[in-house]
């Protein structure tokens, strides 16, 4: 069956072109050049992944991200934005729920790249069945369920949420660097976008620590990366 793309972008000329090649590509697509059409079509119809300009009459790409999560709707985004690095609204648009960022101009090619690379997130990661459970003071993982409890109370997670745990957890002990961590959950097609770990590492904290503010399990390397620490007398 194939994918449902929504493109929403008010340059007709790139929305035209954009939304012929993703067809070409074995996707469904529908497009919207207005921003609170493309809210209304993303969390009305079933849709598997929502690309929109970050610029935009009626609502802009950080709005549109905000309105779907505040209404409970967790199809993945990928806003497009003519702005230059511009980590502040990229944090920003991450906090607000969106996925990824693509910054204009930019291949088709590079899209599709990120586009197969979403929605391969939005899945939940096949796991070994026979693969120990792991623990660390109150958090406690089944990898076979993907269920994660902290002092048996289950936690909701995103399949990204999870594959970042899941990676932390199977390498607890050690300093996973930045590279790595993105690669072996965004996709080997990242590499260089930490902001992506601080905002989801944060996440998980709120999720899972007695204090957010002041970890004990998730931690962070300064200047290298991050490290699940597991206590003595929960290895076994």
């Amino acid at each position: 069956m194939k994918k449902k793309l929504l493109l929403i972008e008010d340059d007709r000329i790139l929305r035209e072109t954009t939304a012929a090649f993703l067809s070409g590509e074995g996707f469904d697509v529908r497009t919207t050049g207005d921003g609170q059409e493309g809210f209304e079509l993303g969390s009305r119809s079933p849709t598997d992944l929502i690309i929109t300009d970050l610029i935009l009459p009626g609502l802009n790409g950080l709005e549109i991200c905000r309105k779907l999560r505040e209404a409970g709707v967790t199809t993945p985004v990928i806003i497009l934005t003519g702005k230059k690095k511009d980590e502040i609204d990229k944090v920003l648009g991450l906090e607000l729920g969106a996925d990824d960022y693509m910054t204009k101009p930019f291949a088709a090619n590079e899209l599709l790249v990120r586009v197969r690379a979403v929605l391969r997130r939005s899945k939940w990661p096949e796991e070994v069945l026979s693969r120990h459970g792991f623990k660390a003071g109150p958090i406690e993982i089944d990898f076979a369920g993907h269920k994660v409890t902290v002092n048996g109370q289950p936690v909701k997670l995103s399949p990204t949420e999870y594959r970042l745990l899941a990676y932390m957890a199977s390498n607890a002990g050690r300093v996973i660097f930045h590279r790595e961590l993105l690669r072996a959950v965004w996709g080997p097609e990242y590499g260089d976008e930490s902001e992506y770990l601080r905002v989801y590492v944060r996440y998980l904290r709120q999720k899972l620590e007695p204090d957010p503010a002041n970890p004990r399990y998730l931690l962070t390397q300064p200047g290298a990366g991050y490290v699940f620490y597991q206590p003595e007398e929960d290895k076994g």
